[in-house]
């Protein structure tokens, strides 16, 4: 079982494929010519399946692969199947380009639930916000989803000013549609141009839904990030993650392990602790996963507090998101 100072159990690991995007989101890229960590450096199949192993005998229930878009790895396949051997819930996070070449893989895997990322309804934002001209392949995996009974999340991160005036046309999207839609609070990474004024909160989110539709809360799970909500008749859901406003720290179970193999405890955790570089060298890395979680902050990294009106990012240590993971 892996425990830190505040008896918080981590079973719920994130894991990163690649810091590689066939999209350029300004908020999870940096706006600055990128990188992208040559293929040496990443973790290689067999490492994550031995570094998940150790999670699991660990206590780890759940991994959830995510990116940059962890499709495009050359690899991706190999690693899915083999992760989906392990004994624990396997999930995805993508931007879902390219589902349509995986159906067969995420099936044999038994991944039933996945996290979608589509900030607009709109083609022409789409490609504002993206730089690529893919979402009619999106919506249509979307489809492609739902006809094959996968459980479908949308995340939605709403921007002050650009598309926080589509909130409820994501709920309308939920009228006769089993999706649930994630409406998840702006946040602050290295080279996204974050300031205060384009968040728009929980509280904002839910009072412009209020303005056209009724809907009542549903309790969530132990460990959820997300307050969740139903709305009556509706055959989807929707549901607010409210880093900024209305922080979830208390019961966080989560870890973040990036491609190039560093264990981050929190995702807004200034330090990191490399288990990739060990591991080829044949040392026991247990110990690491321990005393790295042991080391968490209270709150967010421990490098703000949830009064984000007041926040100055260029304060904040941190990744570029595409470098942490979704």
């Amino acid at each position: 079982m892996i425990k830190d100072l505040f008896k918080r159990v981590h079973d719920y690991l994130r894991i990163s494929l690649t810091d590689n995007c066939n999209l350029r989101c300004a908020y999870c890229m940096p706006a600055d010519e990128y990188d992208f960590t040559p293929a040496s450096q990443l973790m290689q199949t067999s490492e994550i399946e031995t570094i998940s192993r150790l999670f699991v005998e660990q206590g780890v229930k759940k991994i959830r692969l995510t990116g940059g878009e962890p499709l495009v790895r050359r690899d991706a396949a190999s690693i899915i199947e083999t992760l989906g051997s392990l004994p624990v819930e396997l999930v995805i996070t993508t931007n879902g380009t390219r589902l349509h070449e995986f159906l067969s893989v995420l099936r044999s895997a038994n991944i039933r639930t996945i996290n979608i990322s589509l900030d607009t309804l709109q083609p022409d934002k789409f490609m504002l916000i993206t730089r690529r001209n893919l979402f009619h392949q999106v919506r249509s995996n979307i489809e492609l989803l739902l006809q094959h009974d996968f459980h479908v999340k949308i995340n939605m991160v709403v921007m002050k000013g650009f598309n926080d005036e589509e909130i409820n046309d994501f709920i309308a999207w939920t009228t006769h549609i089993p999706i649930q839609i994630r409406f998840i609070e702006f946040m602050p990474f290295s080279g996204n141009r974050w300031t205060n004024d384009k968040v728009f909160s929980m509280d904002k989110i839910l009072d412009k839904i209020n303005n056209q539709f009724e809907f009542l809360p549903v309790k969530g799970e132990a460990h959820d990030t997300a307050k969740h909500f139903m709305i009556p008749g509706h055959a989807g859901s929707f549901a607010v993650i409210s880093t900024m406003s209305a922080p979830f720290c208390s019961s966080c179970n989560r870890m973040r392990l990036t491609a190039d193999g560093k264990l981050k405890n929190c995702l807004f955790s200034a330090g990191e602790t490399d288990l990739l570089s060990p591991l080829r060298k044949g040392e026991d890395i247990v110990p690491l996963i321990h005393q790295t979680i042991l080391g968490k902050a209270k709150q967010l990294g421990g490098q703000f507090s949830g009064t984000f009106e007041m926040l100055d990012a260029e304060k904040i240590q941190n990744r570029s998101m595409i470098t942490i993971g979704g």
